[in-house]
C-alpha cells in the first residue's frame, strides 16, 4: 500500500508544471485569440479575432440577480436537437441523409424543418470531484483525476472555450469561460491538496447545467468524478429532471473503477461501500443518456486519451435537427423526445453498414426531452 502512495505523488508535481508549460504555448503569442487589442495602430483585429465566437458570460451573475441564482429562459416555438450517431467504438458516422432520420415527441411524429451537420467550436464545463474522500486509503484518485483533466484539456482546439468547477463541501468556479488555455492550466494548479471529504456532486452538476442554459452552439459538460454525493441539498430524483430540463448534455468519466477492487480486497471499504460505488456508476450514467451525453469508466490509463477524444468527437460533430413542436400548449409538463433512424421506403429501422457493406452497430445519442414554457402570468 506504501508504493502505491508514493508513485502518484512523485509524479503529480510533475503533471502540474507539465499542464502550465502546455497551456502556455509558444513564448510570447496569446492563446486566447478575443483578447481585447491594444489601441494604435496595432488594433486591427487578426482573423482569428474575426471568426472567434462571443465570449460565453455565463459564469457571469446578473447585477440585479441573488449571488446563486442562475437565469435562463425557455422557447418552445422551436426545439434543437444535436444527435450524434456513433459506432461501438464511439466514432461519429457521418453522411446520413435528413429523409433517415424521424423524430417523435410524446410518440406524436414531428417534422423536421432543419437540418444540418459540421463541426463547431465547443463551450465545456469541466466539472471535477475535489475530495479527500479515499484519500486516507492511498492518492490514486487524486493522480488519476489530475490525469483524467490534463488529457481532456489536451484534447481542446484553440477555438474552445473551457470553465473548470471543482466541487467538494460546494462548487468553486476556479476559471470562467475561456479560450486561454493558461486560466484553465491556472485553475488546475490550485487543485494540490484536497480538504474536504464531503462531495455535493448534484448541486455542483444542476448549478453548472442551470448557469448553462443560456449559451448557444455546442456546449457540454466534461463530469470527471466518482459518482458518490454525501451532501447535495437535492436529490438524485431532483438532480435528474433538473438535468433533463437544462438540456445540456453530460459526458461522464467514472473515477476508481479499478481501485475498488483493490479497497475491497484490502478490507478498506465494506459492502455496503461497495453497492455505493455501483449506484454512483448507475447515477453517472442515467445523467448521461438522459441529458444526451456519454458516460465511460475505463479501468487503466492507457484508455484515457481515446475516451477523451471519442467524447471530443461526439460533442464536435453532430446532426443538428430543429422542429416545431405540433404540441404548442405551454403546461410546463415533460415532453420525451425520441430519435430514430428509418427506412423512409419500409419505415423500418435502418441498416447502417462500412464502406466494406458490414452492418454496424451503432447508438443515437440525443437528448431524451424537454420542459415545455409555462403559461405567461
Amino acid at each position: 500500500m506504501k508504493a502505491l502512495r508514493v508513485f502518484p505523488i512523485l509524479l503529480a508535481g510533475f503533471l502540474t508544471l507539465s499542464l502550465l508549460l502546455v497551456a502556455q504555448g509558444p513564448v510570447g503569442r496569446s492563446s486566447d485569440p478575443v483578447a481585447r487589442p491594444k489601441k494604435g495602430a496595432d488594433s486591427a483585429p487578426t482573423p482569428e479575432q474575426q471568426k472567434a465566437p462571443p465570449i460565453p458570460s455565463v459564469f457571469k451573475r446578473q447585477p440585479d440577480a441573488p449571488a446563486d441564482a442562475p437565469t435562463f429562459s425557455v422557447n418552445a416555438s422551436t426545439v434543437t436537437v444535436d444527435v450524434a450517431v456513433v459506432d461501438n467504438k464511439g466514432h461519429f458516422i457521418p453522411n446520413i441523409p435528413q429523409g433517415n432520420f424521424r423524430i417523435t415527441e410524446d410518440d406524436v411524429p414531428q417534422k423536421v424543418s432543419s437540418f444540418s451537420m459540421g463541426e463547431a467550436p465547443m463551450t465545456v464545463a469541466l466539472v471535477i470531484e475535489f475530495s479527500n474522500r479515499y484519500q486516507q486509503y492511498l492518492s490514486e484518485p487524486w493522480y488519476q483525476t489530475l490525469v483524467a483533466s490534463s488529457e481532456f484539456l489536451n484534447t481542446l482546439r484553440p477555438m474552445d472555450y473551457v470553465a473548470v468547477v471543482a466541487y467538494d463541501l460546494r462548487p468553486e468556479i476556479l476559471s470562467d469561460f475561456s479560450t486561454d488555455r493558461r486560466q484553465a492550466a491556472d485553475a488546475m494548479s490550485r487543485m494540490r491538496f484536497p480538504a474536504f471529504s464531503e462531495t455535493n456532486l448534484y448541486d455542483a452538476l444542476t448549478d453548472t447545467a442551470n448557469r448553462m442554459q443560456e449559451i448557444e452552439g455546442r456546449k457540454a459538460i466534461v463530469l470527471i468524478s466518482t459518482g458518490v454525493d454525501t451532501l447535495s441539498h437535492m436529490n438524485f430524483g431532483e438532480a435528474r429532471k433538473a438535468i433533463q430540463n437544462a438540456g445540456v448534455p453530460i459526458y461522464s468519466f467514472g473515477l476508481m473503477q479499478t481501485y475498488r477492487d483493490l479497497l475491497y480486497s484490502y478490507g478498506a471499504i465494506s459492502d455496503s461501500q461497495r453497492t455505493d460505488f455501483i449506484m454512483a456508476d448507475n447515477q453517472l450514467s442515467t445523467f448521461s443518456k438522459e441529458s444526451g451525453g456519454m458516460a465511460f469508466f475505463p479501468r487503466f490509463y492507457g484508455q484515457f486519451r481515446e475516451i477523451f477524444q471519442s467524447i471530443g468527437q461526439a460533442m464536435r460533430t453532430q446532426y443538428v435537427l430543429t422542429y416545431t413542436p405540433s404540441n404548442q400548449v405551454r403546461d410546463g409538463k415533460f415532453r420525451k423526445i425520441k430519435v430514430e433512424l428509418v427506412d423512409p421506403a419500409t419505415n423500418k429501422p435502418l441498416k447502417v453498414t462500412d464502406e466494406k457493406g458490414k452492418a454496424l452497430k451503432f447508438e443515437i445519442i440525443a437528448k431524451r426531452g424537454y420542459t415545455a414554457p409555462r403559461p405567461v402570468e
